[in-house]
């Protein structure tokens, strides 16, 4: 074998060497945050989401958050009387069902619909769903700062409103501190910043800040009265109570 061909070799060796690795690193990386995010066997908790338009001008509402592994959650609104009774199922296998108690019947939401704003705020259905990063994402760890990891999130499913997300995991506890979230077109277009706290062994997403940039608007959910590990029942996420 000439040099020649021994150099290129070498070299394409240490570029799939080096891809595979970073491959595996960002991999393990969005593992490990949402191990974070989802590792309480359940939980329960009330949140307080205040809507902040264009002129500062705040609306406020608070909704119940029952949770159960990684893939099931029931978040409904108390109040305003407005919006009490409004809820979201999200279950396994991309199934998510929405009551509106106006109406007196869940439906389910497509895939097409997910794109869209949940209840007038700048949280997508998509973005309120409970599932794992690692299963609607592939990552690339595009660079490593000083106390973070960024990496670039490329959605799996075609019907995603994103292009991308880049998320900046916190090096220490490996939870997301700030989630940029790019259209189509590849512009910027929502921006979620996480304040986390430790509630026993678990860190808890204290506070979201999520701020869309198209219509000048924020919405900040920041959670209470949080509770984990009390052994839910699967009975706790079905349609039957999602309309109670």
């Amino acid at each position: 074998m000439t040099n020649l061909k021994l150099s290129v070799l070498v070299f394409a060796s240490i570029l799939f060497v080096g891809f595979s690795a970073n491959a595996q690193d960002a991999k393990s990386i969005l593992n490990k945050m949402d191990n974070v995010m989802y590792s309480p066997k359940d939980m329960t908790g009330k949140t307080k989401i205040v809507l902040i338009d264009k002129a500062g001008k705040e609306k406020t509402r608070e909704a119940n958050i029952v949770q159960k592994g990684n893939d099931k959650r029931i978040f409904r609104f108390t109040a305003p009387s407005s919006q009490a009774g409004i809820a979201v199922l999200s279950l396994p296998k991309d199934v998510m069902y929405l009551y509106m108690p106006a109406f007196g019947k869940e439906r389910r939401i497509s895939s097409s619909v997910k794109k869209n704003n949940f209840a007038g705020t700048d949280f997508s259905y998509d973005d309120m769903e409970s599932k794992p990063y690692a299963e609607k994402y592939t990552p690339k760890l595009i660079k490593t700062e000083s106390n973070a990891y960024v990496l670039e999130l490329t959605p799996l499913s075609p019907k995603s409103a994103y292009s991308k997300v880049i998320v900046s995991v916190e090096k220490t506890n490996l939870y997301p501190k700030t989630m940029d979230y790019y259209d189509k077109g590849g512009k910027k277009i929502k921006e979620a910043v996480y304040t986390y706290v430790k509630i026993g062994k678990y860190w808890n997403a204290q506070e979201i800040k999520m701020t869309d940039f198209k219509k000048n608007h924020i919405t900040r959910m920041i959670m209470s009265n949080v509770k984990y590990d009390q052994n839910l029942s699967d009975d706790e996420f079905t349609v039957r109570k999602l309309k109670q």
